[in-house]
């Protein structure tokens, strides 16, 4: 059982770090690469320990955000860029850390950020993260959120827009849809990407989330049925092997049923996804399917078997803590409790680098170099996100980032 006192010492050390460091790394604006997802943290920090400091951290970060829009800055994804960004400050006005005009100052962006997500859709570029459904997701929040009934409509139309263009781009064969998008740059590979970060399952996530709303419902079912039908399709039917569902699928070929455990590729992020569809769907059947995936996954804790070799959110030991803290919260059981315990464990293992962020660094890059990193994706804000829900009372909603929570 991990320490709770270990947790609010690394906590504390982590708040402080970022407070000092994150104009190092403010080549990034974006809430999963970039330092608002750092100020992210500041602001769970402080609702976390009560103190109005962190707050008032996260709120510089926000404006030194603008700051540098104003000076220049235009990386547009959400991701790395000022859809992200966006998004934080959509969220942190609905959750009460800060209060502004969300309206007047978000609607700025609207027509730059919807020509980007039209541009990337056109191309057939729909990633989560780099994409055209980052921008998406983005436009979806602020359909959620507005006040405004003119901007609501307006955001309706854009989302309209993406439903028609990823129906577009969906492979349909044998009553089934999936959605090609290169694997291999440099060997120019296509596929269909799986995963809960770039590929059928965040499709599928995404489209879960709209089908909830009536102005979404009818266009999203047929499309969601058919998503739902490939995935059953290309889960292994046994347990026998690592996986039960493959990186991805390359034309036809034998699946290599060897994937990582992790949020952004492989059964973990995959279950979780497809438990919201369940969800949106009311289909029992397919919600016992997602628990089933999740549960087997705990049976892997070798390095062998999980390809874990940091603690990130992203491929790490903190992602898959708090997606099994998630699972248990839908569906508590001793098996998601004891692999929280494992990951949280195994996370603070990982923090023996001494030139590292409160100890942690990524193994990240073409090189394969060990670096530290401030992200919610890779680095110390998403481990410290991590660690303040595992100690909190209630369910924080921060993780809606990465459309993991609702």
């Amino acid at each position: 059982m991990y320490s709770k006192e270990r947790l609010e010492s690394q906590l504390s050390e982590i708040a402080q770090l970022i407070s000092v460091k994150y104009t190092d790394h403010d080549d990034n604006l974006g809430v999963l690469a970039g330092i608002s997802g750092a100020a992210l943290f500041q602001f769970y920090y402080s609702k976390h320990t009560g103190s109005e400091h962190n707050a008032d951290i996260g709120a510089e970060i926000i404006a030194h955000c603008i700051e540098k829009i104003n000076a220049g800055f235009s990386h547009p994804s959400y991701c790395n860029g000022i859809a992200g960004m966006a998004w934080v400050i959509q969220h942190l006005d609905k959750e009460g850390f800060i209060e502004l005009d969300s309206d007047h100052l978000l609607s700025q962006f609207d027509d730059f950020l919807f020509d980007k997500m039209r541009h990337d859709l056109g191309k057939g570029r729909f990633d989560f993260l780099h994409g055209g459904l980052g921008y998406a997701f983005y436009f979806f929040k602020r359909f959620k959120e507005t006040q405004d009934l003119k901007l609501r409509k307006k955001y309706q139309s854009i989302l309209v827009h993406c439903i028609s263009e990823m129906e577009r781009l969906a492979v349909i064969e044998n009553n089934m849809a999936k959605w090609p998008s290169v694997l291999d740059p440099e060997n120019n590979i296509y596929g269909y990407n799986l995963g809960a970060a770039h590929g059928v399952a965040n499709i599928l996530n995404f489209f879960s989330r709209l089908h909830k709303f009536n102005e979404f419902g009818k266009l999203t079912s047929h499309t969601l049925e058919l998503g739902v039908k490939y995935l059953r399709t290309v889960q292994n039917a046994t347990s026998a092997d690592i996986s039960l569902f493959p990186n991805a699928v390359v034309d036809n070929s034998s699946k290599q049923y060897k994937s990582r455990l992790a949020w952004c590729h492989g059964d973990l992020g995959i279950g979780i996804s497809m438990m919201h569809v369940a969800e949106a769907l009311n289909n029992p059947s397919l919600m016992e399917n997602s628990l089933f995936v999740l549960q087997q996954t705990t049976k892997r804790k070798n390095t062998r078997d999980t390809m874990v070799v940091d603690a990130g959110f992203c491929h790490g030991s903190y992602g898959n803590a708090h997606m099994y803290h998630v699972a248990n919260y839908h569906k508590p059981c001793k098996l998601f409790e004891d692999s929280i315990n494992f990951w949280i464990g195994d996370g603070l293992n990982k923090a023996k680098h001494q030139d590292g962020y409160v100890g942690y660094k990524q193994l990240s890059g073409p090189d394969r170099n060990w670096t530290p990193s401030l992200s919610i994706l890779e680095g110390i804000s998403g481990i410290g996100l991590v660690m303040i829900d595992l100690l909190s009372s209630e369910r924080n909603t921060w993780d809606e980032c990465l459309m993991i929570g609702k």
